[in-house]
């Protein structure tokens, strides 16, 4: 599934839409702590979190997830939202829980 496959079955709200939508997810990574997901995240990944800042959008850019996913209502705040236009982030968002979040990705990439 790519990143244009995962917006168009609005399940998400869209935050910001990142220049590389054709990109494939290779799978879901949640983790709230920055330092690990920089660590730890797959690349192509969806990574759900609720840590919405720029630090948030700088780990993606190094970790090179496909996309962020902001669970449980968290946002960005308008810096962040024009940071992650300007460095081509696709971030969404969702009121669910982490959990349910990646399991709703997990499940779509079969």
């Amino acid at each position: 599934m790519t990143v244009q496959e995962l917006i168009d079955k609005n399940i998400f709200q869209e935050i910001s839409i990142g220049d590389d939508t054709d990109r494939s997810i290779t799978k879901p990574f949640c983790c709230d702590l920055l330092s690990i997901a920089m660590g730890r995240a797959p690349a192509g990944c969806a990574w759900v979190t609720v840590m919405g800042n720029l630090n948030t959008l700088a780990v993606a850019a190094l970790a090179d997830a496909a996309c962020v996913i902001l669970a449980e209502g968290a946002m960005l705040d308008e810096a962040a939202v024009k940071k992650a236009a300007l460095q081509g982030i696709t971030v969404l968002r969702t009121e669910e829980p982490v959990f349910e979040t990646a399991l709703a990705v997990k499940e779509l990439l079969k």
